[in-house]
């Protein structure tokens, strides 16, 4: 049996539920649709959403654009980007709102210098490129801020920002929107202080060995979800409203941030 695995935005618990859902019309839709043999019928809840993307059995999984830029690409193939209906998402492209407590003083990102910052992970476009891009400007000596807490997630960091442990934190349009959509008191003491650029979204993805009619089926798989009036309230419930087929080019952009950043003699969020 092959894996599927969908863990990057399953919080707050009614997303789990919907993309449960939406995995069993993709799984249902390349076994009886598509006569593909192996694919299984729930999500493997198993692995770490990292763990799943470079599975030599993978079927579906669902990557960070940054680490797909860097260094996913030629060894998964990409399948097709989610378009998010969502404040901050633009077709397939999306950006990241960065935050701070309401009673913060600050008013600009020049004042949060010597602050503590919280980042999902360190190779997180929404939480580390895009954040780093918008701070390399205003670093000296490739430092700005006093810390950097590493927090495993972006809701984690929006829990430690409200709680005082981190001072700001990036986090992407679609875990905010879906937050304020489902969970809104977690953002009750919080308030947004910028916007980063945007960028190309979390693309879905298969295993390198698949072939061109296993990527087409998907795709098929995919838009077929987006059509049938039957997953209206799982779409409603995610946000998701379409898919685009872009190439590795498109995710090119999110390298030039690092590259940009880098030359500022900003590498690293730090």
């Amino acid at each position: 049996m092959r894996l599927a695995s969908l863990s990057m935005y399953v919080d707050p618990p009614p997303l789990m539920d919907a993309t449960a859902d939406f995995w069993r019309y993709i799984s249902d839709y390349l076994r009886h649709e598509a006569g593909l043999s192996g694919v299984p019928t729930q999500l493997d809840r198993s692995l770490a959403y990292d763990e799943a993307w470079l599975h030599p059995d993978l079927v579906l999984a669902q990557s960070c654009g940054y680490p797909y830029a860097k260094r996913l690409r030629g060894s998964v193939r990409l399948v097709a980007t989610p378009v998010y209906d969502l404040p901050g998402c633009d077709g397939p492209l999306m950006r990241s709102f960065i935050i701070v407590h309401k009673g913060a003083s600050v008013r600009s990102l020049a004042d949060l210098r010597g602050l503590r910052a919280a980042v999902n992970n360190h190779e997180s476009n929404s939480g580390s490129n895009f954040f780093r891009a918008a701070i390399a400007p205003l670093a000296e000596g490739g430092r700005f801020f006093c810390d950097v807490i590493e927090t495993g997630g972006h809701a984690a960091s929006i829990t430690a920002v409200s709680e005082g442990r981190a001072d700001v934190a990036a986090i992407d349009c679609v875990t905010f929107g879906n937050m304020r959509r489902f969970e809104p008191q977690r953002l009750a003491s919080l308030r947004i202080l910028a916007e980063t650029t945007s960028g190309p979204g979390l693309p879905f993805v298969t295993s390198s060995g698949s072939s061109d009619g296993v990527v087409e089926q998907l795709r098929n798989a995919l838009q077929a979800a987006i059509n049938d009036p039957s997953l209206a309230n799982v779409r409603e419930t995610l946000a998701l409203s379409g898919f685009v087929t872009l190439s590795d080019v498109e995710y090119e952009p999110l390298l030039a941030l690092e590259r940009q950043a880098v030359a500022l003699g900003y590498p690293r969020l730090g």
